[in-house]
């Protein structure tokens, strides 16, 4: 019987101080596909931390062009992610911030939860986690930083992570 990986989902954001806002949000499905949209910042969406976007690769030009909009994406979400009631963040904090930022300024409610990814995990997949995420990039060249990719990594450290726990016994 193959295991149903938990659905995450990742937001990058303009910055990590007050005034960021998301500029992108992708979610890996628990089929292990994923998918991500850039966001159309709004008019008064105006922080924009350079540091961040070394990080992500996304610039404020690229969202304007390429960008959905707000309600759009939160639409998508809502599609996505209404059925199975919740997803998994592996940065609670900042994400369900954001995401409360995107629905709120779409003008409509999440049809789902984001809970810490954290929470599914045993005591002995948490000790090996950041080494095993390091192992998994190595291994599976993943791009950093993208929304979609990311998701989709912390889907596979999940798995990576509990195929090596299991002997241990819970």
């Amino acid at each position: 019987m193959s295991e149903t990986l938990p659905t995450v989902l990742d937001i990058e954001a303009s910055g990590f101080g007050r005034g960021s806002y998301p500029i992108e949000v992708g979610i890996a499905r628990a089929d292990g596909s994923c998918c991500a949209f850039l966001i159309q910042p709004l008019e008064e969406w105006t922080h924009w931390d350079p540091k961040a976007e070394l990080l992500h690769g996304i610039s404020r030009d690229r969202l304007i062009q390429e960008g959905y909009p707000v309600r759009q994406v939160a639409h998508w979400l809502n599609d996505e992610l209404r059925e199975l009631g919740k997803a998994y963040s592996d940065s609670w904090g900042y994400d369900n911030t954001w995401l409360s930022l995107l629905f709120h300024h779409a003008g409509m409610l999440p049809r789902f939860r984001l809970e810490a990814l954290r929470i599914l995990l045993s005591e002995e997949q948490q000790a090996v986690w950041s080494d095993s995420k390091e192992v998994l990039i190595a291994e599976q060249g993943i791009h950093r930083h993208r929304a979609g990719d990311d998701a989709r990594l912390l889907q596979l450290t999940y798995q990576y992570t509990r195929k090596l726990t299991e002997h241990t016994g819970h």
